[in-house]
This record gives structure tokens, C-alpha cells and sequence, in this order.
């Protein structure tokens, strides 16, 4: 039993020595990396730093800039607010007007048009009934001279010419 003890102790310190190797080569490797990741961040520090400072340098110079840029902006769209409003009442007091303008038009018109249809109608009752009469008066002549002129036929006669006459 001793023997195994003795075998458990050396295999036992065996691990513990390759442990102790493994850990020192650990140490060595995280140290060597540590060492490149700080070399990489002041390469990468040394390239940025001159940048960040341009770019400081040209936001510091712009600043004033970017605010009267922007104040003007403001002010631009102020005024075109205000211009649009104007612009908005004068089309619409025109179209208002307009509209009166098209209300009276249509007034007038129509005024027009009944006194032109008014005129017409007593133009129609002045002129046609002495036209049916100078007509009546001429047709009787016609019939009258026509009468002569046949010798005196027979009146039955005659209506039913004339009577045929409308017919046709």
C-alpha cells in the first residue's frame, strides 16, 4: 500500500509540476500579448489623435457658422410663412371678388335676356297681328280677284278647289 501512496505522490507532484509549467507559459503569453495590444493602441492613438484634433479644430471653427446658418434658416422660413399667409389673402379676397363679379354678371345677364325675350314677345304681338290682317286683307283681294277673273263660277266649285288647294 505504501507503493501506491509513493505512485499517488509522484503522479501528484508531476501534475502539480506541469501545472505550474503550464501557468508560467500562460504568464508569458498573456504578457507578450498584453505588450501588442498596447503597442496596437498607441499606433492606433497616435494615428486618431491628429484627426480628432482636426476635426475638434474645424467644429470649433464651424460652430459659428452652423449657428448662423441656422438662425438664417429659421428667419427664411419665418418670412416665407408670412409670405405664404399674404399671398393666401390676396387670392382669396380675389377669388371673393371674382365671385361677386360672377354673381352680378349672371344678374345682368339674365336681366338682359328677359327684357330681350319681353321685347321680342310684344315685337311678335305688334308685328304679326298687322301682318295676319295685311295677310287676311291680301288673300281676300287674291280670292276676290280671282273671282272676277273666273267669271263667276260657282262658289261650291271654288270651295272645294280651295279646300283641295289646302290638301296638297
Amino acid at each position: 500500500m505504501e507503493t501506491w501512496v509513493a505512485a499517488f505522490i509522484v503522479i501528484a507532484a508531476a501534475a502539480i509540476v506541469i501545472q505550474a509549467a503550464i501557468l508560467v507559459a500562460m504568464f508569458f503569453q498573456v504578457r507578450e500579448t498584453t505588450r501588442q495590444m498596447t503597442r496596437i493602441a498607441q499606433d492606433l492613438q497616435t494615428r486618431v489623435d491628429p484627426i480628432l484634433v482636426r476635426v475638434n479644430h474645424i467644429l470649433d471653427d464651424s460652430q459659428d457658422r452652423i449657428s448662423s446658418i441656422m438662425r438664417d434658416a429659421a428667419e427664411v422660413t419665418h418670412i416665407a410663412r408670412g409670405q405664404a399667409q399674404r399671398v393666401d389673402r390676396v387670392f382669396s379676397e380675389a377669388v371673393e371678388r371674382l365671385r361677386v363679379q360672377v354673381v352680378r354678371a349672371d344678374q345682368i345677364l339674365t336681366g338682359v335676356l328677359e327684357v330681350i325675350e319681353d321685347t321680342g314677345t310684344r315685337v311678335r304681338q305688334t308685328v304679326s297681328g298687322p301682318v295676319r290682317k295685311a295677310s287676311a286683307f291680301l288673300q281676300g283681294i287674291k280670292v276676290g280677284l280671282d273671282f272676277i277673273r273666273s267669271g263667276q263660277r260657282r262658289p261650291q266649285e271654288r270651295s272645294t278647289t280651295q279646300d283641295e288647294e289646302l290638301f296638297i
